[in-house]
Order: C-alpha cells, then structure tokens, then sequence
C-alpha cells in the first residue's frame, strides 16, 4: 500500500497534560512510532472548552500532527488511539497530496515558497491611496 501524509487531531485530557505535558506528547509520538509512522509536525493548537462533557471533562488540549505512514496501518493506529485514556477523542484524515507539503510549511510555521512575498511592491489597496496623494 502506497504512503500517505495524513493529519491528526488529538483532544488530550487537560489535567495530565497540565500535570505532566511532556509525558502526554510523548505518548503521542510513541503512538506514531510503534507502528512506524514518519511524525512530520507535532505541536499544541490550542486549550479551550468542549461543545460538550467528554469523560466528565469541560475543557480539553487540542494537539494538531501531521504524519506519514503507509495506509494499511490505520486501522491499527485507530485503535491503538481510542483505547489510550490519556487521549479524549482523535480524528485522523488523509490530506491530498498535492496540498500536504503545504499545510505541513504552515503548520511548522514557515512560510511556504509559493507565498513568499517578491518585493516592495504595495497591495492594490495602498497603491491606490499612495497614487491619490501625490496627486
């Protein structure tokens, strides 16, 4: 079966990751390296409140990867991801490959090549005022 890159997003149980967060990330990449996984991104996205309870918590850690694995291992790391306690949902989805070294640049927070910016050029908008006070 062919490798794909794929996106993950984990819901961490905020009171282990507050207790102890380098354990709790850890327990993601061992995710990802039991079952031979390339972990291209790992990083926290954000802390806020859940639509709703999950396992009586209110409040959950998202955490945002990206990785490459070979398709036929998903099923497991599926499994292997919803029996971890320390993990209050997750949500795995295949990214296009024509957009994957995209989305992975923004995610590590580089900025991909095709939007470096050229030169000093002006938006349109500025341009237009700057043009409108010389005359």
């Amino acid at each position: 079966m062919p490798v794909n890159t794929y996106e993950g997003l984990f819901i961490l149980d905020p009171n282990e990751y507050a207790r102890d967060p380098a354990a709790v990330v850890g327990e993601v990449e061992k995710l990802f390296q039991q079952h031979g996984a390339e972990l291209l991104v790992s990083r926290l996205w954000e802390e806020r409140k859940l639509a709703y309870p999950i396992k009586k918590h209110t409040k959950g850690v998202y955490w945002l990867t990206y990785f490459r694995v070979d398709g036929s291992k998903m099923s497991e790391l599926n499994r292997e991801a919803r029996l971890n306690e320390r993990f209050l949902r997750h949500m795995f989805i295949k990214i296009d490959p024509r957009i994957a070294d995209h989305l992975v640049a923004l995610a590590r927070g580089e900025v991909p090549p095709e939007e470096a910016p050229t030169g000093p050029e002006l938006p349109e908008t500025q341009e237009a005022t700057a043009a409108e006070e010389e005359a």
